[in-house]
């Protein structure tokens, strides 16, 4: 039985990267093929591609998630909105002093206040008062959410570089950060070889930082998230096997929207709907051939996923040579392409 030990490592805290690179497609890419490493650069992916491949990124927008305000009774707040349900009212994780009562009234960037009408399992409904929307408070009194590890308020630079040129649809409060790599010159080199490209929307949410926080991996419960597959993705997939390509998935969150989506013969399925997936080794790929992913972090549910993935003494060995090698991690950090190991 995996433990949340099998997913440790040392981490010198001097590779957790701060900023993005100068180019978004200047990172270093290292790419696993079992026990087989390669230390190259991200501007070498379009070599490791193929006419027929088919890219799957998510569109997903990375919205203005983060406020900051006081509670009614004076004690200051931080709200986090996980996602917004409606005009009205948001899911949202509250840091404070002492957590707020139900029916306790917050007013959030000295700009308008909301009402606490539920909670569960440490996320908070929110209700807004007054006229106006969520959408439009985030939009206006919010600030990017930059992750628990990046140690410096968000500047002019991450307004763009923490997002995606491909983003679409707002709605995700942490950046689906491999692909935040790719820029219109990639996209147009790779388009003119014959890799195609199809989209998923999966909005993150805050829960994705959520520590695992039981020992035995099995009795984590994951936080759920929304997704949508378009026809013309599912579509995408379907002609990409016929012709012999790969399916790429572009980030863990585009993994996880596929292999939800999967009916048990392979097939994706078109559609939206919630997904709380948790990818362990041992689990049973049925879409994706190859992933490109960041590095993540120590006993977390994301470098489970990779480690299902491309195998867990493979992840184990190319993470201690990453480190060696001294890689940028997380968010801002370099680039891996994985080899599925059953296909190894």
């Amino acid at each position: 039985m995996l433990s949340l030990d099998d997913f440790d490592f040392p981490l010198p805290p001097a590779l957790i990267a701060q900023h993005p690179a100068p180019e978004r497609s200047g990172s270093r890419l290292l790419h696993v093929h079992g026990t087989r490493l390669a230390d190259l650069y991200f501007l070498d992916l379009p070599d490791l591609l193929a006419p027929g491949d088919l890219l799957v990124f998510s569109d997903t927008k990375v919205i203005k998630a983060r406020l900051f305000g006081q509670k009614e009774s004076g004690g200051r707040v931080e709200v986090m909105l996980e996602r917004i349900l409606d005009a009205r009212r948001a899911l949202t994780q509250i840091r404070a002093s002492k957590p707020p009562r139900l029916g306790g009234r917050m007013c959030l960037a000295d700009a308008f206040w909301v009402t606490v009408v539920g909670r569960d399992a440490g996320f908070f409904t929110l209700e807004l008062e007054g006229e106006g929307d969520f959408w439009e408070k985030a939009e206006a009194y919010g600030s990017l959410p930059l992750p628990p590890y990046i140690t410096h308020r968000p500047q002019a630079v991450d307004e763009s570089r923490y997002q995606t040129v491909y983003a679409r649809h707002p709605g995700a409060v942490a950046a689906p950060t491999a692909g935040l790599h790719f820029d219109e010159a990639m996209l147009a080199l790779l388009a003119s070889q014959g890799v195609h490209t199809a989209q998923v929307t999966l909005h993150v949410g805050a829960g994705t930082y959520q520590p695992v926080r039981v020992e035995r991996i099995a009795d984590h419960k994951m936080h759920s998230e929304r997704y949508r597959v378009p026809e013309a993705t599912a579509a995408a997939i379907a002609a990409a096997r016929a012709r012999g390509g790969r399916v790429i998935a572009v980030g863990t969150t585009s993994m996880r929207t596929l292999e939800a989506s999967a009916l048990p013969c392979g097939q994706v399925q078109a559609g939206e709907g919630e997904t709380d997936i948790f990818i362990t080794p041992g689990y049973r790929f049925q879409v994706v051939d190859r992933l490109i992913t960041n590095f993540h972090l120590p006993r977390s549910t994301l470098l489970m996923l990779v480690s299902a993935f491309a195998g867990l003494d493979d992840i184990r060995t190319a993470y201690a040579h990453a480190v060696a090698e001294k890689y940028r991690f997380f968010s801002y950090g370099d680039a891996m392409l994985l080899e599925k190991r059953d296909a190894i």
